[in-house]
C-alpha cells in the first residue's frame, strides 16, 4: 500500500484535554451558582392542540429556590432519571450491535466494500452525506442516525479515512440537513403552526440554503479526508483501531449466513423508516425494533443464546461512557427548572432584542435560539418555548415571522452538533469511540462557519421581508 503506518502512529493519544465528564461538571457548578445570581421568574402556560404554550404577556419574577451544595450533586441522579430514555435507548442498540458484530457479518461487509470502492472512496462522503442530509431535512433525521454510525465509521475507517470522516459523514449531514430544515415536521412544522404560518410555507429560500449548507459540509469534510490521505498518522480511529490496512489486502468472503443477517439488517431499516414515517415512532418502538431483530440477527448468525445475551452485554458496555454523560448534561437543565430559571433566561433575552436597531433584530434572535438550544436541545421543545415569544416580538420589531420562524431553525440546529446536552451528538459519539473534547476541537471551525452563512440569510430575509408575513 502506498501510506504504511504503524499501529503506533494510528493510536490517537488519549491523554491530554479535558475529560468531558469533568467539562460538563464544571458547567453544572456554573449553573448551580446561577440559582443564587438570577432571579427567578414564570411565564402562565396554556393548552394548545396539545402543547404547552407560554403566554408572552404573562412573565411574573417569583421565589427564587437556589441549588445547595449537597442538592447540586443529588441534581445528578436527577438529570439520569431525566436522560433515561435516550440512555436506555442508547445501551439497547449498542447491544444489538454487539451482537452484530459477533456475528462477523458486518466486518466481512465493511472489508467487502472497502475492495469494491478501492480507488473511488472520495465519492462515498458527498453521496452519503446527501442522503442524510435528506433524511434530517425531511423527517428531522436524528437519533436514528446512532444506528448508521456504527456502519458508516467502521468503513471509513476500511478505505483509509478515519472515525472522523465517518461519524461527520452521518451526524453532520443529518445536522444541515436538520438546520436547514425545508419540510422537517419536528422544528419547522411546530415553530410556524405556533406562529400561525402556513405549513412548511416560505420552502423556497430553505432550499436554497440548504444547498448551500451541504456543499459547504462536504467541503469541510472533504478537505480534512484528503488530508487524511496524506498523512494517515493524522488518522484517529476511535473504536476502530484494530481495522488496518494489512487486514484490507486479505478480502474476507461474505458467507452466506452474513448475506442473511445483512438481509435482515436492511429489513430492519426498512420496518424503521416506515415506523417513523408512518406510525410516529420515537426511540421507545426503534429500541423494540432492535431488540427484536438484534435477537434474530443473532439467531440466523448461528450464536448461541449465551453468546447472544454476552455480546449484547458486550456492545452496550462500549458506549456506557457516552450514555451517561447524557445523563450528566441533563442535570444542568434540571438545576435550571428547579430554580424556575428558564423563563428568566428567556425574558431577559427577550427584553435585550427590543434595544437592538431594527436591522439587527433578526441577528439578535438568531443568538438567543443559539443560546437556548444549550438549555433545550429539543427542536419541538425550543419552539414550544420560545415561538410563543419571539412571534408576537417579531411584530413589535419589525421582523416578519417567517425570518422569526428561520432565526429559531438556525439557532436551534446549528449547535446540536457541539452541545453535550444533544443526546445523538453524545451517543453517536460514544459509538464511534470519539471523545467530546476532539469533536469540539475537529468541530467548532465549522459551527462558525455556519453561524456566519446563517445571519447571512438572515440579513437576506430580513431584507426581503420574507413571508408571507
Amino acid at each position: 500500500m502506498k501510506h504504511s503506518i504503524s499501529e503506533q502512529q494510528v493510536q490517537e493519544k488519549k491523554a491530554g484535554g479535558i475529560n468531558a465528564f469533568v467539562l460538563i461538571f464544571c458547567v453544572i457548578v456554573i449553573a448551580t451558582i446561577l440559582t443564587y445570581i438570577v432571579p427567578a421568574g414564570q411565564y402562565e402556560r396554556v393548552e394548545v392542540d396539545g402543547r404547552s404554550i407560554i403566554n408572552p404577556e404573562s412573565f411574573s419574577f417569583t421565589e427564587s429556590s437556589p441549588v445547595g451544595f449537597f442538592q447540586m450533586f443529588s441534581n445528578i441522579h436527577l438529570g439520569m432519571q431525566e436522560g433515561t430514555g435516550i440512555i436506555f435507548f442508547i445501551l439497547i442498540i449498542g447491544g444489538a450491535f454487539g451482537i452484530l458484530k459477533a456475528t462477523g457479518a458486518l466486518d466481512a461487509f465493511v472489508h467487502f466494500m472497502s475492495i469494491k470502492l478501492a480507488k473511488k472512496e472520495m465519492i462515498l462522503i458527498p453521496v452519503l452525506m446527501f442522503f442524510f442530509a435528506a433524511g434530517g431535512t425531511l423527517m428531522g433525521m436524528s437519533e436514528e442516525t446512532i444506528v448508521y454510525i456504527a456502519i458508516v465509521a467502521p468503513l471509513a475507517v476500511a478505505l483509509g479515512f478515519d472515525a472522523i470522516v465517518g461519524f461527520a459523514i452521518v451526524s453532520l449531514g443529518a445536522t444541515i440537513g436538520f438546520t436547514t430544515a425545508v419540510m422537517n415536521p419536528f422544528n419547522i412544522g411546530v415553530a410556524q403552526g405556533i406562529a400561525e404560518l402556513p405549513t412548511f410555507s416560505g420552502m423556497g429560500l430553505r432550499l436554497v440554503m440548504f444547498a448551500i449548507f451541504y456543499i459547504i459540509g462536504v467541503i469541510y469534510v472533504y478537505r480534512y479526508a484528503k488530508k487524511i490521505k496524506a498523512d494517515p498518522s493524522r488518522r484517529f480511529l476511535g473504536n476502530y483501531a484494530t481495522i488496518n490496512e494489512k487486514e484490507l489486502s486479505k478480502q474476507m468472503k461474505l458467507e452466506t449466513r452474513h448475506k442473511w443477517v445483512l438481509i435482515i439488517f436492511l429489513f430492519n431499516f426498512i420496518t424503521l423508516i416506515i415506523g417513523v414515517i408512518k406510525f410516529d415512532w420515537y426511540i421507545t418502538e426503534i429500541a423494540g425494533l432492535f431488540m427484536l431483530f438484534g435477537i434474530i440477527i443473532g439467531i440466523v448468525g448461528r450464536l448461541s443464546a449465551n453468546s447472544i445475551a454476552d455480546n449484547f452485554i458486550d456492545g452496550a458496555r462500549e458506549i456506557m461512557g457516552g450514555a451517561l454523560i447524557i445523563g450528566f448534561a441533563q442535570t444542568i437543565l434540571v438545576i435550571f427548572q428547579h430554580a424556575n430559571l428558564m423563563d428568566s433566561i428567556l425574558y431577559y433575552a427577550s427584553s435585550l432584542l427590543n434595544v437592538l436597531p431594527p436591522s439587527l433584530n433578526a441577528i439578535g434572535m438568531f443568538i438567543v435560539q443559539l443560546g437556548l438550544n444549550f438549555l433545550v436541545p429539543s427542536g419541538s421543545g425550543q419552539a414550544a418555548l420560545t415561538m410563543p415569544i419571539m412571534a408576537p416580538l417579531a411584530d413589535l420589531v419589525g421582523v416578519t415571522r417567517q425570518t422569526a420562524v428561520l432565526a429559531f431553525q438556525l439557532g436551534d440546529g446549528i449547535t446540536n452538533s457541539i452541545f453535550p446536552t444533544a443526546g445523538p451528538l453524545m451517543a453517536g459519539l460514544a459509538v464511534a469511540g470519539i471523545p467530546f473534547t476532539k469533536w469540539v476541537k475537529w468541530i467548532w471551525p465549522f459551527i462558525l462557519i455556519q453561524i456566519l452563512v446563517g445571519a447571512v440569510f438572515l440579513l437576506i430575509a430580513q431584507a426581503i421581508q420574507y413571508g408571507p408575513f
